[in-house]
């Protein structure tokens, strides 16, 4: 009969579990396991583990002799892996180690060429790891002129932007390229400033990810809503339009037209509580949200921004959403290259005047210039001029210094974006152009000859039409010394490739200014114009930002322009009413919405009533002390 053993439980009656130690010796059973495997090493297992090697050479010094690549790679994996299972691992005794040789019969290489280098003495250097050295010893020689020239000055390196590696798809490895990603190289990674600085009496009210909100990822995604307005109806027409002058469509590169300097024109960019027209609108309660078409675009197109900005918004008790602008902001100017791989770089500690023409603020600067200027330029005299209702809400006859009002007419509509959310917004339309159609005319024969008929074209007037005009300028990163260098074909020569290849040039326009040409789409889509011409103005002497050409005009349709651009209306209509849905939650009060100088993130922060009124005290005080003196 099989018989059963108890198996050995030892006992402790002090704790839980078997005990530290136990003298088993005086047991007469053979099962005690405790002192059996006293001494024994413990290493964890895990079905993920890696399991070691018979044998492994891959030593840290092998690896560092060898190929320069395969032996950082070869140092990680071993330094990751040199800490697994110490106890286990083979210990080499120090006086049978100084026993043993190594016999080797082959011939002996050069010092230089171990690991697989090439003969004569040299290593293999990769040619990231060549550039990389070669842009460090530059920095440090420039670092040390720069020290030395502005020592009395205490101009540091630390106002350079700092060097990093950045690539196509990002990462470190990410792909060919190395440790930038598909075409892996160096630039410089500008590490903005914030358009307004953040106080410690502003409350934080929401975080808006940009990136995800477009993939549709991000937890305010459910509140966005990308139906189209239920109807659209205009509040009111203010201001004149001219006649745009067709002579510019036939400028071309080979029959350029310089460009003219309009100084008899005023521009008014007011923000939308200073605005007469939109504050008797408000008293009518025609809306519950106001805003001009720049902030609305603006908003509406910002996934697509890189530069910070920001914009405030007023909530009254009655509950109406006022979008204005700061007054010291640079909200009205144009950027250059924003979205470019090539953006134009600070100037830093250099006086050289050719570089301060290529700076952020000068080219932004002189593409606001160049838009005004062309605006103006390709309409007729007053003779063609079409006056609304209204006349100029913003220009005063009798404190005019010889100015006259800049062609535009404001557009007042208003939009019903459902939920009894009513936006009233104020547009601005450049001109009145003709839509000229091509009719066939097969069957319409000549004067004075009957017997045979020939085919020609005629171009059937339809009428005028509304549109908007603006203007590019043209950048060459290469001519910017400050600027890091461009990949070859990724400048493109207009003078070259705007006749013969426009597309080309509207593309490569179209990526390095994805943020203002949104927004120009969207401003003409919001003042319902039929056309939208765009200049291409260039510099005549690349060091030379004072005179320019105009070296063609295109014409597009707004629709068709949206969708090369795959910019949708109904994308851009929940952007905004997103921010409308956040803001109508709160209380009463003054808000800032602003966009991270580094990151694609928009905060919303709700400040005190009194934010910002400071500045624009202190500039009313300045211009009563100027107009003192100037009596005197």
């Amino acid at each position: 009969m099989a018989t059963f053993n108890v198996p050995y439980v030892t006992s402790n009656s002090s704790s839980w579990g078997p005990p530290a130690k136990e003298d088993d010796s005086s047991s007469s059973t053979t099962n005690a396991p405790i002192s059996r495997f006293e001494d024994l090493p413990y290493a964890p297992f895990g079905r993920s583990d890696r399991l070691g090697r018979c044998a492994d050479f891959t030593t840290q010094s092998f690896a560092r002799t060898g190929d320069a690549t395969a032996g950082y790679f070869r140092g990680r994996t071993t330094r990751n892996d040199a800490n697994k299972n110490l106890e286990f691992q083979y210990k080499v005794d120090s006086e049978e180690a100084k026993e043993f040789q190594l016999v080797d019969s082959s011939n002996v290489r050069a010092a230089g060429a171990q690991g697989g280098g090439p003969p004569g003495g040299k290593r293999f250097v990769p040619q990231a790891r060549k550039r990389a050295q070669n842009a460090a010893r530059m920095r440090q020689l420039n670092a040390r002129r720069d020290n030395q020239n502005n020592n009395a000055a205490g101009v540091g390196r630390f106002n350079q932007p700092q060097r990093t590696r950045a690539g196509g798809r990002g990462g470190r490895g990410g792909g060919r390229g190395g440790f930038g990603g598909r075409g892996g190289r160096w630039h410089d990674r500008i590490d903005r400033q914030a358009s307004v600085s953040v106080r410690p009496d502003w409350r934080r009210v929401e975080d808006i990810d940009l990136a995800k909100l477009s993939k549709g990822t991000s937890p305010l995604s459910n509140l966005v809503d990308n139906s189209s307005p239920k109807g659209v109806e205009d509040l009111a027409f203010a201001g004149f339009l001219d006649q745009y002058n067709d002579q510019y469509d036939k400028v071309s590169t080979r029959t350029p037209a310089p460009l003219k300097r309009v100084e008899t024109k005023e521009f008014y960019p007011v923000t939308t509580t200073d605005d007469p027209v939109i504050e008797k609108l408000a008293i009518e309660g025609k809306g519950t949200v106001f805003a001009t078409d720049a902030i609305l675009a603006h908003l509406m197109t910002c996934p697509r921004s890189i530069y910070p900005w920001d914009i405030v918004v007023q909530k009254l008790p009655t509950g109406a959403l006022f979008f204005d602008k700061r007054d010291a902001s640079q909200f009205d100017y144009l950027t250059v290259h924003e979205t470019s791989n090539t953006p134009p770089a600070p100037l830093g500690n250099r006086d050289n005047e050719e570089d301060q023409i290529n700076t952020p603020e000068r080219l932004s600067l002189e593409a606001t210039m160049i838009n005004q200027n062309f605006t103006q330029q390709i309409l007729r005299s007053q003779k063609h001029r079409s006056n609304f209702d209204l006349p100029n809400p913003f220009w005063d006859e009798e404190d005019n210094d010889g100015m006259e009002p800049a062609s535009v007419a404001y557009r007042y509509r208003k939009f019903d974006l459902g939920d009894g959310v009513l936006l009233v917004a104020r547009t601005e339309l450049h001109g009145l152009a003709k839509d000229n159609k091509k009719v066939d005319t097969s069957k319409i024969a000549l004067p004075g000859k009957k017997k045979k008929k020939k085919q020609v074209e005629v171009e059937e007037e339809q009428g005028d039409q509304y549109m908007t005009a603006y203007a590019l300028n043209e950048y060459d990163p290469s001519f910017a010394s400050n600027a890091p260098p461009a990949r070859p074909g990724t400048t493109i020569n207009w003078r070259e490739k705007l006749d013969n290849q426009p597309g080309a040039v509207l593309a490569s326009e179209m990526k390095n200014n994805s943020f203002k040409l949104a927004k120009w789409t969207a401003q003409s889509m919001l003042a319902g114009a039929s056309q939208m011409k765009i200049g291409f103005v260039s510099r005549i002497n690349p060091k030379n930002a004072y005179e320019h050409t105009v070296l063609a005009t295109q014409t597009y349709r707004p629709a068709d322009f949206a969708s090369q651009m795959t910019l949708e209306m109904g994308s851009m209509w929940g952007i905004f009413r997103l921010f409308v849905k956040l803001l109508s939650d709160q209380p009463e009060g003054k808000y800032v919405i602003m966009r991270d100088p580094n990151r694609a993130i928009v905060r919303i922060y709700g400040v005190p009533m009194e934010t910002f009124e400071e500045s624009d005290e202190e500039s009313e005080e300045e211009e009563e002390d100027e107009e003192g003196e100037a009596e005197e």
